[in-house]
């Protein structure tokens, strides 16, 4: 029997394939209106209400560090990942069940903190937290959340339902989570380089002042259920959503892909995160690729029909970014002097893939198209 590496076909070949397994099953429940290949499940309760589920697994040393993450924020973030999700739906979380798995290293204490942080995120969120499971673990702190919301037949929408000329809109500022997590990673292994200096043999001070915003972003990140309420007051249904986790690139890709639809996005437009560029300059990147790559902003990325644009420009916290295109004319950024990288060639974060140097983006081959 031959064996197949997954990083030969990567997180989204191997998720292909198990839903081309599954998938047979799903006709066993014919009230399952839509399941893998979506932000989440879609269940229909009755005629007039679908129920939407997601869930997420959070793994320490893949997802979080805890020499730079609280247990409180971990907490917070591990429910607000999953009703980010729901929010892409244009959804409202309703509950949550928790299950974790617990290495000998973590305290009590730190439990405690850690279903306090989830906490206070389910009292923001309107969620309750109905229950879940605890093991012990012999390979780190495992987190499983899965969250349950609810949204109307008539406001329901997916990824596959963009059209050529929708508008595509973004929410809030992008790369700030990027830009935190390189300053609490730089950090880090100043604390560690510390840690093995012979020579010195003071405490280490962290130096995180300058940089709270953006690892607060990384750290704590907000699910934009007040988008959800916001395009509801505009009397706004989008076309399609997804909220961006993997990075804008990602994103716009995945929303193109199901929707088979190709798309431009305008680098003049998207909005960047002030502290996101500061920190950039300081690490000699190109900020773009933080928001471009980064992931884990967590902002809606929607797309709205050319009806709608009036109700969204000049909107607070909503920015147009570019438009949706027929497939054939792929998958585009644009520069403010009319040249495109073709972003179908680029990618942000996939597990099992090794990852690329930043320097390795700069030598893609013909990324640089001719000028429009």
């Amino acid at each position: 029997m031959s064996f197949t590496k997954i990083s030969e076909i990567g997180e989204f070949g191997l998720i292909d394939k198990i839903s081309t397994i599954v998938s047979e099953t799903a006709q066993q429940t014919p009230l399952l209106s839509s399941g893998i290949g979506d932000d989440c499940a879609v269940y229909v309760r009755d005629k007039n209400t679908y129920e939407v589920i997601t869930t997420d697994l959070l793994i320490e040393h893949v997802h979080f560090d805890l020499l730079t993450t609280p247990m409180e924020h971990l907490g917070g973030k591990s429910l607000s990942v999953n009703v980010s999700d729901i929010c892409a739906m244009n959804a409202t979380p309703l509950y949550a069940v928790v299950s974790i798995a617990i290495p000998n290293s973590i305290s009590v204490e730190m439990i405690e903190a850690f279903y306090t942080g989830m906490k206070n995120a389910a009292m923001q969120y309107g969620v309750a937290i109905a229950g879940g499971d605890t093991s012990a673990s012999t390979s780190g702190l495992m987190i499983s959340v899965t969250v349950v919301g609810e949204v109307s037949q008539q406001k329901l929408v997916k990824r596959n339902t963009a059209k050529p000329g929708d508008f595509i809109c973004i929410s809030g500022e992008l790369g700030g989570s990027n830009a935190g997590l390189l300053a609490l990673m730089r950090e880090k292994q100043l604390m560690l380089d510390h840690m093995h200096d012979e020579q010195n043999q003071s405490d280490f001070q962290t130096n995180l002042e300058d940089y709270k915003d953006a690892v607060s972003r990384h750290l704590l990140p907000k699910a934009r259920l007040d988008v959800v309420k916001k395009l509801a007051q505009l009397d706004i249904v989008p076309t399609a959503m997804i909220d961006v986790s993997d990075g804008l690139a990602s994103e716009t890709k995945h929303i193109c892909r199901q929707s088979k639809t190709g798309a431009v996005l305008f680098e003049n437009k998207i909005p960047i995160m002030s502290h996101a560029r500061e920190i950039a300059d300081e690490f000699k990147d190109d900020v773009i690729s933080y928001a471009l790559f980064g992931g884990e902003d967590y902002e809606i990325l929607f797309t709205v029909s050319p009806n709608d644009l009036k109700k969204i420009e000049e909107k607070d916290d909503l920015t147009i970014i570019g438009q949706i295109k027929p497939e054939d004319e792929g998958i585009k950024l644009a520069d403010m002097f009319g040249k495109t990288i073709d972003l179908e060639k680029l990618t942000g974060f996939q597990h099992f893939i090794p990852h690329k140097d930043d320097e390795d983006l700069a030598d893609e081959e013909d990324i640089w198209g001719e000028e429009n």
